[in-house]
């Protein structure tokens, strides 16, 4: 079976988060040689693949079989997947079902590694991913097999294949602020606490600001505005409170904590409260690791592109594995139309995804 065939195959699977819709099980099955661990819980599955080679580095490929719903406007069945103009349309055809065939395909052939190789697959990645990679995660670090270095196949690059690898990612923090006042007549002010008032002059201060400077792998993290709201929806009522709510998509310099101390130094005459939550953490692998400069030389040799490190982008199952200490990175197909009716990718990129992957294998220990 070719790579393309591999994933047609594998479009056809109705895998809506959390289901795998039967595609994990094909995979074990494809794998012929690999040992298989299934790891299953709340109506998640996830499956680890490993084939020990030579007693070198182990190296794993990531990635997941979930896919969101098809919405509506697709000018075709979205699991029937259909080639058209050299490309392929499918739900999951660019996030990323053309990244899991590509090292599927690139693994099931290799004859020969310096250490172990493998392969870690969820469905529930698009999810709340809260029984995903990272409870898998969780069991190989207690038998004792943690990849020293991982790939997650997810669509990275921007405009021309080959163009970006993500290196790492920005943590997602949200923040929920609640300053209190004293509800009262609007022809009334001064027997009333107005929180919009006591805010006003204080929204430059949190509104779009850098938390910090940002280096050579982050933006700054800065402090976006996502929701303010207050009072009765009427003219003549002051409110009794002010509800704000903002995300900071964070870098490794900035921390619950700073988000606090910021808050505060410019809050603490209110009466305010202050409540955080992290969906996601920063990571960022070095960008002189092994893992880093061989998929950079993979990427040259089969594309003769200069591929960019980058941080860019939301979240993915990567962070987990930069939570273990993985050397992690990110590198797949064109990122321009998933999610979106007729997702699709095309035949060249895929092709040229299994390609640099069986470089990478082979030159890998090189």
């Amino acid at each position: 079976m070719s790579v393309v065939d591999l994933l047609l195959k594998l479009l056809s699977f109705e895998s809506i988060t959390p289901d795998d819709g039967g595609s994990l099980k094909f995979i074990e099955e494809y794998m012929d040689g690999y040992e298989a661990i299934y790891l299953n819980k709340e109506g998640v599955k996830n499956l680890f693949l490993t084939k020990k080679f030579g007693e070198g580095s182990h190296l794993c490929f990531g990635g997941h079989v979930d896919v969101v719903p098809a919405g509506e406007g697709w000018d075709s069945n979205p699991f029937v997947p259909m080639i058209k103009d050299g490309s392929i349309y499918a739900r999951g055809s660019q996030d990323m079902k053309s990244g899991v065939a590509s090292f599927v395909q690139a693994c099931s052939e290799a004859e020969s590694f310096g250490g172990r190789l493998s392969i870690l697959l969820t469905s529930d990645e698009e999810g709340e991913a809260e029984f995903g990679t990272i409870i898998m995660l969780q069991h190989l670090k207690e038998i004792g097999m943690l990849p020293d270095f991982c790939i997650v196949a997810e669509p990275t690059c921007e405009s021309v294949f080959g163009d970006a690898i993500k290196i790492g990612r920005r943590g997602s923090i949200n923040g929920y602020l609640t300053i209190k006042g004293r509800q009262g007549h609007a022809a009334y002010p001064e027997k009333a606490i107005n929180p919009v008032h006591q805010t006003a002059h204080l929204l430059d201060k949190i509104a779009g600001v850098n938390l910090d400077s940002g280096d050579d792998d982050f933006a700054p993290s800065q402090m976006v505005i996502t929701d303010i709201r207050g009072g009765m929806q009427v003219t003549n009522v002051t409110p009794s409170s002010l509800d704000i709510m903002f995300n900071v998509r964070n870098s490794t310099k900035t921390t619950q904590e700073d988000i606090k101390l910021h808050i505060d130094r410019y809050f603490k005459d209110l009466d305010y409260t202050l409540r955080l939550t992290q969906g996601s953490y920063p990571f960022v692998t070095k960008r002189d690791s092994k893992i880093v400069t061989k998929l950079v030389e993979s990427i040259k040799k089969i594309t003769n592109q200069d591929s960019k490190l980058s941080t860019a982008g939301g979240t993915s199952d990567a962070r987990f594995m930069g939570a273990f200490g993985i050397a992690v990175v990110e590198f797949g197909v064109i990122n321009d139309t998933i999610h979106a009716p007729n997702e699709r990718t095309t035949i060249k990129e895929v092709e040229g995804l299994y390609t640099i992957f069986k470089e990478l294998i082979k030159e890998f220990d090189s």
